[in-house]
Parts: C-alpha cells; sequence; structure tokens
C-alpha cells in the first residue's frame, strides 16, 4: 500500500523515466538518456519503497499506549518521548491512543536535521488528542530534504489507537507527551514501529 498524499511525488518520478526512456528509444538509445532512464528507474523505487505503508493489526487497549512512528528513539525527557525517522522507516504516523483531536496547529520553520534539539524549530504539526487520561501532544518535525507535512484527520475527529493521522516527507521526527498515569516503558537508542511498539503501559489498571 502506497501513503495518502505521495501521488504526485510517485507520478512525477514515474513520467519523467518514461519520458527517458521513449527518448533513448527514439534516438537509438543515446548513452547519457539511458543514464537517465535508469536513474530514473531507481528513483522511482525508492518513492514507492520510501512511501510505502503497510498494513498493520493494532491491537487497541487502554492500558498502553503505542509508538506513533517507525525510527529509533533518540531521546527521553519531561515525559516526552523522541523518536527519529531514517530514509528506510515508514513515514505515516498513527495516533498512540485512542481519543478525540482537540487542535491541530501547524508551524513553519528552519531546515535543522530533524535530530537536533533545535530541529523544534523546523516545519511541524502539533496534534493535541484528548485522551481519557488527559491531553497527549504528537508533534510531527520535519528535516532538512522536503519540508512538507501531510494531515490526514482534521480538529474533532476521533481516532482510535494506531490509526493514521499523517505522513513527513524524508527524514523527520515525530514526539509524543505521555500523561502521568502511564509509566514509559521504551529506552533512548530502541528502535519502534508505529502502531505495534508498546511505549508506556498504564500505572494502574484495576480499572479495566
Amino acid at each position: 500500500m502506497i501513503a495518502k498524499g505521495s501521488e504526485p511525488w510517485l507520478f512525477t518520478a514515474a513520467s519523467v523515466t518514461a519520458l527517458f526512456a521513449i527518448l533513448s528509444r527514439a534516438t537509438n538509445s543515446l548513452p547519457f538518456l539511458n543514464h537517465a532512464a535508469y536513474m530514473g528507474m531507481a528513483l522511482t523505487f525508492f518513492m514507492v519503497i520510501f512511501f510505502r505503508d503497510p498494513e498493520r493489526k493494532v491491537e487497541v487497549s487502554d492500558t498502553y499506549m503505542i509508538s506513533p512512528a517507525d525510527g529509533t528513539i533518540i531521546d527521553i525527557r519531561d515525559r516526552k518521548i523522541c523518536i527519529f525517522m531514517f530514509l528506510q522507516n515508514v513515514h505515516v504516523n498513527r495516533a498512540p491512543i485512542s481519543g478525540r483531536i482537540r487542535e491541530i496547529t501547524y508551524k513553519k520553520g528552519g531546515y535543522l536535521p530533524a535530530f537536533c534539539k533545535d530541529s523544534e524549530r523546523n516545519e511541524r504539526n502539533e496534534f493535541l488528542i484528548h485522551s481519557k487520561y488527559g491531553d497527549v501532544q504528537v508533534t510531527q518535525i520535519a528535516g532538512t530534504i522536503a519540508r512538507r507535512i501531510v494531515t490526514y484527520s482534521g480538529v474533532n475527529d476521533t481516532v482510535e489507537q494506531g490509526q493514521r493521522i499523517g505522513m513527513i516527507r524524508f527524514g523527520s521526527r515525530v514526539d509524543v507527551t505521555i500523561p502521568h498515569d502511564f509509566d514509559i516503558t521504551v529506552c533512548k537508542g530502541e528502535r519502534v514501529l508505529a502502531g505495534k511498539t508498546v511505549i508506556a503501559t498504564i500505572k494502574n489498571d484495576r480499572d479495566f
């Protein structure tokens, strides 16, 4: 499955590849056109891999929170988990907990690498999800290559844990705040999967 919002990029890459392939055939396979066609094919393949959006069976539960992004945890501070997404990671983001989206705040910003602490000044999109345990903030932070965040959900939408809420193109980072009702169960340097990896568990689950 291809991520929603990636169609223009894939169409452009495939169209350029097809154009060079046609020109190469029409001009008796000039070397530079052949090379351009092969490079276009490689770029198209890269786009397909990068914009993949695999189906994942999410086990919804009020007793834990799940990772909103694929990637590696680069920092945990002030009950905020920071996840850096490398190019090879799936860049579609998911709701870490069920609730209603109270706010979505988009902010323009700079071009710092997403793994830097100062990257919070970059372009970013902040979701405020109101859950039964209080507000959970999920922040999508764009990186240096392409500053484009795609949002799948809107204000007042009810989202289920693991539901797709957006995508960040190319190098990027996602931060998520953890309510005080939960204990953080992951550590810095750990790899996580969106919709699959449990990042926090409820402190007292006697109500469940």
